[in-house]
């Protein structure tokens, strides 16, 4: 009994957490080079096509904002949290506009930022 109870709820708890497929990308290696970083930044703008890996964290980026990654795993709020640092850094303008485009009232960045800010 206890077996299947701990089952259900590792069920229970994977369901409630973002797909892991691109948890392993080098997140270092796209916030180093400018032009990998604008790539994923314009993909997210709507400004240029998305390859398979840039449409998966983009589709779940309007929920990120609203929950304040409340569904991410620690890996993925690393992910995120370099990437908004380097992309605030090296891309202000596109980065305004990201901005823009999931936090339109301004109201979601704060908190997703203290959420993210451990990772």
């Amino acid at each position: 009994m206890k077996l299947l109870i701990l089952s259900a709820f590792l069920v229970l708890a994977a369901a409630n957490t973002y797909s892991p497929d691109n948890d392993d990308i080098d997140i270092e290696s796209v916030v180093s080079n400018v032009e990998v970083l604008r790539d994923f930044i314009n993909c997210f703008n709507d400004n240029t096509p998305c390859d398979e890996v840039k449409s998966d964290f983009k589709k779940d980026l309007s929920e990120v904002f609203e929950t304040s990654c409340s569904k991410c795993t620690d890996k993925q709020k690393h992910i995120f949290k370099r990437f908004i640092d380097e992309a605030r850094v090296k891309l202000p303008s596109e980065y305004g506009v990201f901005l823009q485009k999931y936090d339109t009232q301004g109201k979601y960045i704060q908190p997703l930022q203290a959420a993210i800010s451990g990772f």
